[in-house]
């Protein structure tokens, strides 16, 4: 064997866009003005932006190209053929309703399945899917074993969601009430988690039993391809795209956001088998987002999804997307920051309560870290843990989730190794700063996703 090689780009750079090299001061004027939430900083004061992978993606120069060609007709598109084409032969459904992004096409489906007394079951609801869920007077629930849920357990499937347990909960609710069982893949918010084939089997039996409606959500069905293909046995010879379609054919209904694995800055799809169902949610995708033919895209738009729908099955693309992420999970977990492991494809999550431990849960330790980021080097990145999931009891008390992560999701296509050696470096100095740091009280808070717009105060 020879020696390991550099883990060079398969790709190289024609078009470049300069990025602003900013001051501490200056940073944490910006972070106290924006009520230390980045997502509400501009993006001109970010150096690195690791906030998503969704939608900042870079495009490829087949994309462009394709873009060009984009037919722009109301109804009936050439573009919308050649995309309608695609995601059938990839999900094998008949019934395909472009949306503008995933949580258009959620918002549809569980517009339709929700409601009062429903219950929506899941591995782990991420941030819109919930909302969209609990906006319709519906119940969403999670269902991952304690062992899934520990940073440290190293499990090859750590996104599968837990089969006695989503077995209870019908029991407990009546299967009429189920809205769905819900397997998103790669779990996003239990650390970009994958799951196995069997477990996605598992679910299809379940359903089966119980006469339940199994909606994937795919937004990463290639990245989860992968690790299947690389840690389940019997799979070693399948190419990603026979392991996608394989999954993909145990579920009824698929919800994507494009702007993960389709590669493009904008477009969601949502796929039906049932025909009467389909019927209704096109009906209801005509009044809110487009003619059924474009939903809420342009021709450009569908090109650029149909060429990405291809080329992110390719061996080498997949190869070097999960190992440069690997790539600064192990470099983390060398300097000894506590990181959810194995590693995840799109994104390294850090166990921000295990990290900033001198910082009690209801002061945020996540965001804390996540300020303190942003502050030291310009790295934006986005907590996934109380601000984002934790709820209150009746009394007001805050009730915090089982994980205090924060997630450095990184855009396809878009940084090189240097900067991700950057991104190293800037922790070296939150390590050396860690005692410091302080926790951060909510000082204004919406009713839904509040994540987005919440604003913060430093507890002095």
């Amino acid at each position: 064997m020879g020696k390991a090689r550099t883990l060079a780009e398969p790709f190289r750079i024609k078009t470049v866009e300069p990025l602003r090299i900013t001051t501490p001061a200056y940073r944490e004027e910006v972070l106290h003005k924006a009520g230390y939430n980045p997502f509400l900083i501009s993006s001109k004061d970010v150096y690195i932006d690791l906030l998503t992978d969704s939608g900042t993606s870079a495009m490829c120069d087949r994309q462009w190209g394709a873009i060009m060609q984009g037919d722009e007709s109301y109804a009936g598109a050439r573009s919308w053929e050649r995309l309608e084409s695609t995601v059938k032969e990839l999900t094998g459904m008949p019934y395909v309703l472009p949306t503008h992004q995933g949580r258009a096409a959620e918002r549809i489906l569980y517009g339709i399945l929700g409601g009062e007394g429903k219950v929506f079951i899941s591995n782990t609801h991420f941030d819109t899917t919930r909302a969209n869920i609990e906006f319709t007077g519906a119940k969403a629930f999670d269902c991952m074993s304690d062992e899934s849920l520990n940073p440290e357990t190293e499990l090859p499937f750590k996104g599968n969601l837990d089969i006695e347990q989503a077995e209870n909960l019908i029991e407990q609710y009546g299967a009429e009430n189920i809205g769905a069982i819900i397997l998103t893949v790669t779990n996003n918010s239990s650390g970009g988690q994958p799951v196995s084939m069997r477990n996605a089997k598992e679910v299809r039996a379940l359903c089966d039993k119980y006469g339940v409606l199994f909606v994937l959500d795919g937004c990463r069905v290639a990245e989860n391809s992968y690790f299947i293909k690389h840690r389940e046995p019997g799979f070693e010879h399948k190419t990603y795209r026979q392991i996608a379609q394989e999954m993909l054919a145990f579920a009824d209904a698929f919800v994507m956001s494009a702007k993960k694995d389709a590669l493009v800055n904008m477009g969601g799809l949502l796929t039906l088998k049932d025909a009467k169902l389909a019927e209704r949610c096109t009906n209801l995708l005509i009044i809110s987002e487009g003619f059924a033919t474009y939903g809420g895209l342009a021709g450009r738009d569908m090109e650029a999804m149909a060429v990405g729908l291809e080329e992110v099955f390719d061996s080498d693309y997949l190869h070097y997307r999960i190992k440069s992420t690997e790539y600064l999970g192990r470099h983390l977990h060398e300097k000894g920051i506590p990181v959810v492991r194995p590693f995840g494809g799109h994104a390294i999550y850090v166990d921000a309560k295990k990290f900033y431990n001198h910082i009690p849960v209801h002061q945020f330790p996540g965001q804390a870290l996540v300020c303190d980021l942003y502050v030291q080097g310009g790295i934006r990145c986005v907590e996934v843990g109380s601000v984002m999931f934790g709820k209150y009891d009746e009394a007001g008390n805050h009730i915090p989730p089982k994980s205090e992560l924060v997630r450095l999701a990184i855009p396809r296509r878009v940084y090189t190794q240097s900067h991700i050696d950057y991104v190293l470096d800037v922790f070296d100095d939150v390590i050396e700063e860690k005692q410091s740091s302080k926790g951060l009280k909510m000082v204004y808070e919406p009713p839904f996703l509040r994540h987005f717009t919440a604003r913060f105060e430093r507890i002095k």
